[in-house]
């Protein structure tokens, strides 16, 4: 590895509304970048994770963060942003990424998710191919296969957002192959924090024992509580993907903890911060359950803590505590 940045220190970010995003952005900014990131327009103002960066890293760097209307599903508005921007660094982190959701709208999820990365590596290609470019592949493209995961282990996605990953990543191999393209992968495992979305599972749980404490929600209803996840805080795996980028050589990477823990587990610790007992408060509803589950993923994260110098600094418990607190205090 080495310490040397890429000489443009522009980067632009694919879904920048989104968690990773915006611990993305902040990150970057906080290193002197100049940031341009994407949303897609909506009727719902759904910036407030943007507007939490710029409060978090202060004015006179959030001069610096730069918001763009785009689309993946759009050619045209990605070449158009490509020039308009001219940068060094590009994250794509936009993606219909919920795995239930993905059951219910395959096909917008193969072509936002999947073609989506497609759409904008020739746009790269065509434009600058000397860019260096960041896919954000996922643990769920393993699926049903047995852990511990790390880049040789074999791909068997159970879902069609799992299915519309594996296309991006091997595209990407494929750009970074064919065209001898700075392109690579970090197939992240589960990151979690108190941006993420209130429809994933962590979150879900996390704002429920909050507002079951305040005594605004009475019970938490959830599907499979055996599922077992690498569980890790997403402002410390946006800096594995930095790191990435400035590598000499292109490669990809797992980035996980290297820990597993169930749903149940997760309720546990919880409830617990709040002096709780998960058991009074959670019921289980099959209809949760999906069409193919995913029971058990656990990271190995060798290659990058020996080739990026990375290492997660926050806890499982340490970061169960960080979402409940912040949502037990947006509750009270």
């Amino acid at each position: 590895m080495t310490d040397t940045t890429p000489p443009n220190k522009t980067a632009l970010i694919t879904g920048l509304s989104g968690q990773d995003g915006s611990y993305l952005a902040e990150f970057l900014l906080e290193n002197g970048y100049d940031v341009h990131g994407t949303v897609r327009r909506s009727s719902v103002n759904n910036h407030w994770r943007i507007d939490e960066v710029r409060r978090t890293v202060g004015d006179k760097a959030a001069e610096r963060l730069h918001v763009h209307y785009a689309d993946l599903a759009d050619s045209a508005s990605l070449s158009r942003l490509l020039t308009e921007t001219n940068p060094g660094e590009v994250y794509n982190l936009a993606a219909q990424s919920h795995v239930a959701v993905s059951f219910e709208t395959p096909e917008s999820t193969a072509d936002v998710t999947g073609t989506g990365a497609a759409r904008l590596l020739e746009a790269i290609r065509l434009h600058n191919p000397e860019i260096r470019f960041y896919q954000a592949s996922s643990s769920e493209m393993f699926g049903s296969t047995p852990p511990p995961q790390n880049e040789s282990t074999e791909l068997h996605p159970r879902s069609p957002y799992g299915c519309a990953k594996v296309y991006a990543h091997h595209l990407t191999i494929n750009y970074r192959e064919s065209y001898d393209m700075f392109a690579v992968s970090g197939i992240l495992f589960n990151h979690e924090s108190p941006r993420r979305g209130e429809n994933f599972v962590t979150r879900k749980i996390s704002l429920a024992a909050a507002r079951i404490k305040a005594g605004l929600q009475d019970e938490l209803v959830l599907g499979n509580l055996d599922a077992r996840r690498d569980w890790g805080f997403a402002g410390d795996y946006v800096k594995a993907m930095w790191l990435m980028l400035q590598n000499d050589a292109p490669s990809d990477y797992v980035i996980a903890t290297g820990e597993d823990h169930s749903v149940e587990e997760f309720c546990v610790a919880a409830f617990s911060s709040l002096d709780m007992d998960w058991r009074d408060h959670v019921r289980t509803d099959p209809s949760f359950i999906r069409p193919a589950e995913v029971d058990h993923l656990l990271g190995d994260p060798t290659k990058a803590e020996r080739e990026l110098s990375w290492k997660p600094e926050i806890s499982f418990s340490g970061l169960v505590e960080l979402m409940v607190e912040a949502d037990y205090q947006r509750a009270t």
